[in-house]
């Protein structure tokens, strides 16, 4: 690396020197030639070798790796009228990372700090900076988070459709507004009711600061610059700050506890409209989705990332309840998707994948579509089109490339949906047994039943093998409570006291003798 070899000495002096001022880590002298070693092994697969983010695995990265060379970054805490970053900005995304990206956490791997500060030296050499700002986020007097607060936030949110003309109304990310970035790729608003996929965590502080620098390289503005319309003094910004920490789903969040949907028994009907109230007191499971790059034709710049899942049973059916955020109602032909989506709009689509037959053991299905030993039912939904309805699907497999089509009505399937600011709530319903005993799955309560879920965002030109999925996680059917646990209790319970009574009476007689 030549280009960077007549600055080295310039920087390491600098940085000598306390140029680099520090920010909330204290900053340690970098050096370059170090940085440039740990660069070349870890970072230039992506960010390539002169540091403009075209290396090997670039145009497979959503969002794309950072180009080092235009010396911007998107998260950094100098005011919104400096173009470059603090270092402890630089060192605090190479040690903790950003969520939601392929930028991982490198301090568990570059455990020596100082590691991490030559790395941030050759960073900055990129792009020859020489000086940081130096200077902070006017963070002023912190608002506390309170129900007041909350309130004026959420106001200042939607006047004039200040956020939420590109957030939505419940900060889910589906306003309709197609944004790209400097560089001319697709973004999209941050959901913010999923605080795991914040950038720079969703601790009220950040999001503050993100606030009041935006995020430079894309579409979000800064909300301190004075020029701007839409400017917040600095308590807004927090009472704002506030609100979005308030709409995070902590009902609805990935636990690596939780891999069972569990179905309740109920008497009656199953509910079977997705704004049921009985779906209110469902046991609610969330499941992270994975883009699919096992098999061709892969996706890696996927969108939907989560989906939810709870259950109900009667003597005769299943009701599954599947929700999951999606920015957009891809419905093609409609032209406000038309609009918004990239390329070619499909429909939008769920999927809920079962075995054939229950394992006795721990063998399952392949989790893609299964294989030619142990064969799936696809029990699918779409949303339709501009000039077709809603429609159910049922398939059995046994592997991606031998997939047999059904009729779902002799099957049992049917679905009703509904989609409301940014969520997809999609009811299936399937009989517990079927007259196929050979080909289809029969339910039965007790058993831990395998169970995986398959994705599609049509507007993002998911279709066929292009889409987000879950591996296998289980499917319970809970027996209903009944008193034959009390009942055999109180048998044993007596079995022992007449027991008792007879040694009792036994001891008593030889005693007597």
């Amino acid at each position: 690396m030549m280009t960077f070899k007549f600055i080295h000495g310039l920087v390491f002096l600098a940085l000598m020197a306390g140029v680099f001022a520090s920010g909330p880590s204290v900053a340690a002298p970098g050096d370059v030639e170090n940085g440039e070693k740990i660069y070349m092994k870890r970072c230039v697969w992506c960010h390539g070798e002169e540091g403009e983010g075209d290396g090997p695995a670039g145009d497979l990265l959503v969002p794309p790796p950072r180009d080092f060379t235009s010396g911007l970054y998107k998260i950094k805490t100098s005011p919104f009228d400096e173009d470059f970053p603090n270092d402890d900005d630089i060192f605090r995304m190479i040690s903790d990372g950003m969520p939601g990206t392929d930028m991982p956490a490198w301090k568990d791997i570059l455990k020596n700090e100082q590691d991490r500060w030559d790395l941030v030296a050759y960073l900055k050499a990129f792009a020859e900076l020489e000086e940081e700002p130096g200077t902070m986020v006017d963070y002023g007097a912190p608002v506390a988070t309170s129900v007041e607060s909350i309130a004026k936030g959420q106001k200042l949110f939607h006047d004039g459709e200040r956020c939420s003309e590109c957030h939505g109304q419940d900060g889910k990310g589906d306003g309709i507004k197609k944004l790209k970035g400097d560089n001319g790729e697709r973004t999209w608003p941050r959901n913010l009711t999923k605080p795991w996929t914040f950038r720079a965590s969703n601790d009220t502080k950040d999001i503050f600061t993100r606030i009041s620098t935006g995020i430079p390289g894309t579409q979000m503005p800064s909300f301190a610059n004075p020029k701007s319309k839409t400017m917040l003094s600095v308590e807004e910004r927090w009472h704002v700050a506030n609100y979005v920490n308030s709409l995070a789903k902590t009902d609805k969040t990935v636990r690596a506890v939780n891999t069972v949907v569990k179905a309740n028994r109920i008497e009656g009907d199953v509910p079977s409209d997705p704004d049921d109230p009985a779906w209110d007191t469902a046991e609610l499971t969330t499941f992270m989705m994975v883009p699919q790059i096992f098999e061709k034709e892969r996706v890696f710049t996927y969108t939907n990332d989560t989906i939810t899942v709870s259950a109900f049973y009667n003597d005769k059916e299943i009701a599954m309840l599947l929700e999951w955020d999606d920015r957009t109602r891809s419905i093609p032909g409609d032209p406000n998707i038309d609009k918004i989506a990239d390329k070619v709009p499909y429909e939008d689509r769920v999927s809920v994948q079962l075995p054939v037959t229950i394992p006795e053991g721990t063998q399952k299905p392949y989790f893609i579509n299964g294989d030619t030993e142990n064969p799936v039912n696809l029990l699918s939904w779409r949303s339709g089109t501009a000039t077709s309805p809603e429609s159910v699907s049922v398939a059995n497999a046994t592997g991606s490339e031998n997939i047999e089509e059904r009729d779902a009505a002799n099957f049992g399937l049917m679905a009703k949906s509904a989609y409301k600011d940014g969520t997809w709530r999609v009811v299936m319903k399937r009989p517990l047994s079927t007259e196929n005993a050979q080909g289809d799955l029969q339910l039965v309560e007790g058993r831990f039943i395998p169970i995986a879920f398959a994705n599609w965002d049509g507007s993002n030109s998911e279709s066929g093998t292009k889409h987000s999925r879950t591996t296998w996680y289980w499917l319970l059917l809970k027996p209903a409570n009944s008193a034959k646990p009390y009942i055999l209790a109180l048998i044993v319970a007596g079995i022992i006291f007449g027991g008792l009574l007879w040694w009792a009476k036994a001891a008593r007689r030889n005693g007597e003798v």
